[in-house]
C-alpha cells in the first residue's frame, strides 16, 4: 500500500513540479498512460495556476473623461461623448462606449401606472406595417387599428398608403363603424398628425385638425417614445400579427380586407378580452354605443391633394406612376385628387382628366383621347399652328399671334396662358378680351387677364360639359325670349266685383 502512494506522489511530482507530459511519466514509473491521467485528474484540484490578466479596454485611458463630461451635461447621448472622445484620441466603437454610460448613469425602473378610460371617452389609433403581401403589388401593406379603450372594441383595415388622405377615409370608415364618436382620439407621432414636438407644446397637422373639428373629436398625441400610453392599441396590433396573419394568403387587397373582416366581427370582437375577461363586442353594445357622439351629416373631402405641373408629354406624376391630361395643359400647373380607386386632374375648378388609380409603380396611364389630341397638335396638323380651342376664336386668334410674332414674348409662353383662360373663362369671352387689349394697341396675356380680372370682374369657373360627341358638344340654342312675362307682371285693370244686383 505504501509502495502504491509513493508512486502516487512520485506521479504527481513529475506532472505538477517537474511539467513532465504523460507520456514520459507513464514509461519512467512503468504505468499505463491511463493509469497516469486518473493520477493527474485526481490531484489536478491541487494544481495552482495562475490567473490571466484582464484584458483592458480601449475605453479605460477615457474614463475619467467620460465622468467628467457627463457630471458637466448629464443628457450627453452615446454619440455626443463618441465625437468628443475622437478628439481625444479615442479609438473604439460606441458599443462598449454605451455600456460605459449605462453603469455610469444607471436608470431607475421607471413605474407605469394603469390607464382607466370612461365608456365612450377615448378611442386610440395607430398604422401597423405589415411589408409586401400582396402578389405584383410592390407596395407595403399596412394596418390600420382603431380600439375603443373601455370596452377594447377594434375595427380595422388594411390600406397600401398611409398619407393624409388614406387615413382620412379609414377614419371616416372607423367612425361609421362604431356609429359615433369618442371626445378625444389618441394617435401615436404619425407625421400626418402630429408635425413635431417642441418646449412648448405639440404642432398639430392643421388640416387633420380641420377634419378633427368638423367629426367632433380632441386630439392627443403620446408622448415620443412612450409606447405604453397607447397600449390600447398596441395589444391589438400584435394580436392581429399573431392570431390573424400567419397562414394566410391574399389575392389582392380587397381579398385581405374580406378576410380581416370576418375574423374582425366573428373573431376578434367576440373573443374574451384577455385583459377585461370580458367579451368586447357585449361591453360596447350595452355600456358604450349609446355614449359616443352621433356622427356629423356633413361630408368632408378625403382625397390625396398635390399640385403638379404638366410635362411636355402631357403627364403628371403622382404617387409613383403617370397619367395624362389634354396635351393643351403643357406646362400648366393642375391639382391632382385622388383616392382609393380614381385619380382627377383639375385645372382650376374644372375636371380635365380621370384615371382608374393604379397601385403599381413605374407604370404610365394614358388615354386614347389624350393621344388623339396630341397628334393633331404636332407640326402641320392645323394649318395655323394653334391649338383647337384657340383656332375657335377665329380671325381674333390669328392676328393676336401675327402681332406677338414680331415681338420678343414667348409665343410658348402665350399659348399656353390663353388656353388657361380659354379653359376657365370660355372661348367667347377671351377672345373679346384678346379683341379689347389689341384695340389699345398691346398683345400679351399679362392684359388680357387683366380685362378678365379687373375689368369685367370675372371669376374663374367650370367650363360646360363635354360629351364627347361633336353634334351634342357645338349644340347652340337661341336665347330664348323672356319679354313676354313682363305681361304677366303688368298691372291688370281694375275690375267691379260682382254685387247681388249684378248677378
Amino acid at each position: 500500500m505504501a509502495d502504491a502512494d509513493t508512486r502516487v506522489s512520485e506521479a504527481l511530482k513529475l506532472y505538477l513540479v517537474d511539467g513532465l507530459p504523460m507520456r514520459v511519466i507513464a514509461k519512467k514509473l512503468g504505468m499505463s498512460r491511463n493509469t497516469v491521467r486518473r493520477i493527474v485528474g485526481r490531484g489536478s484540484a491541487k494544481k495552482r495556476t495562475t490567473p490571466a490578466p484582464p484584458r483592458t479596454s480601449l475605453l479605460a485611458p477615457y474614463e475619467a473623461r467620460v465622468k467628467a463630461l457627463l457630471e458637466e451635461t448629464p443628457e450627453l447621448t452615446g454619440p455626443s461623448v463618441l465625437e468628443k472622445l475622437r478628439a481625444d484620441g479615442y479609438r473604439g466603437g460606441i458599443s462598449i462606449l454605451r455600456d460605459k454610460l449605462r453603469t455610469l448613469r444607471p436608470r431607475e425602473a421607471e413605474p407605469f401606472l394603469t390607464l382607466d378610460f370612461r365608456p365612450g371617452e377615448a378611442v386610440q389609433v395607430d398604422w401597423a406595417d405589415f411589408g409586401f403581401a400582396l402578389p405584383g403589388i410592390p407596395r407595403r401593406v399596412s394596418a390600420f387599428v382603431m380600439a375603443m379603450c373601455h370596452s377594447r372594441y377594434l375595427y380595422l383595415e388594411f390600406a397600401l398608403s398611409q398619407t393624409l388622405g388614406s387615413l382620412l377615409r379609414c377614419m371616416e370608415r372607423g367612425l361609421r363603424f362604431f356609429g359615433g364618436t369618442t371626445h378625444v382620439d389618441i394617435f401615436d407621432n404619425m407625421k400626418t398628425v402630429v408635425l413635431h414636438h417642441h418646449a412648448r407644446g405639440i404642432v398639430f397637422n392643421r388640416d387633420f385638425l380641420e377634419y378633427a373639428a368638423s367629426r367632433g373629436f380632441a386630439v392627443k398625441a403620446c408622448n415620443v417614445g412612450r409606447g405604453n400610453e397607447k397600449g390600447r392599441v398596441e395589444r391589438p396590433i400584435g394580436f392581429v400579427r399573431s392570431r390573424f396573419w400567419p397562414g394566410r394568403r391574399f389575392a389582392d387587397l380587397m381579398d385581405l380586407n374580406s378576410q380581416s373582416l370576418q375574423w374582425r366581427d366573428d373573431f376578434a370582437n367576440n373573443r374574451v378580452h384577455e385583459v377585461t375577461g370580458k367579451v368586447p363586442a357585449l361591453v360596447f353594445q350595452h355600456q358604450e354605443k349609446a355614449l359616443l357622439k352621433p356622427l356629423p351629416t356633413a361630408p368632408f373631402n378625403t382625397d390625396d391633394v398635390e399640385g403638379q405641373a404638366v410635362t411636355k408629354s402631357f403627364r403628371v406624376r403622382f404617387d409613383r406612376n403617370t397619367y395624362s391630361v389634354p396635351p393643351n395643359l403643357v406646362a400648366q400647373s393642375v391639382t391632382v385628387r385622388a383616392n382609393e380607386e380614381w385619380v382627377r386632374i383639375f385645372l382650376g375648378p374644372k375636371e380635365v382628366a380621370a384615371h382608374p388609380r393604379c397601385w403599381r409603380a413605374g407604370e404610365d396611364l394614358e388615354l386614347p383621347t389624350h393621344r388623339a389630341a396630341a397628334l393633331k397638335l404636332k407640326p402641320g396638323a392645323s394649318r395655323d399652328g394653334l391649338p383647337p380651342v384657340l383656332l375657335k376664336m377665329g380671325d381674333v386668334a390669328k392676328q393676336y399671334f401675327k402681332v406677338a410674332a414680331a415681338g420678343t414674348k414667348s409665343l410658348h409662353r402665350e399659348t399656353v396662358r390663353l388656353v388657361f383662360f380659354a379653359e376657365v373663362y370660355g372661348v367667347a369671352v377671351t377672345a373679346d378680351a384678346m379683341s379689347e387689349v389689341m384695340v389699345s394697341g398691346h398683345v400679351g396675356a399679362d392684359y388680357v387677364e387683366y380685362v378678365l380680372r379687373q375689368k369685367k370682374g370675372l371669376e374663374p369657373g367650370a367650363a360646360p360639359l363635354r360629351l364627347g360627341q361633336a353634334e351634342l358638344d357645338d349644340a347652340s340654342l337661341p336665347e330664348p325670349d323672356l319679354s313676354r312675362y313682363d305681361a304677366l307682371d303688368a298691372p291688370r285693370p281694375e275690375t267691379k266685383p260682382i254685387t247681388e244686383e249684378d248677378a
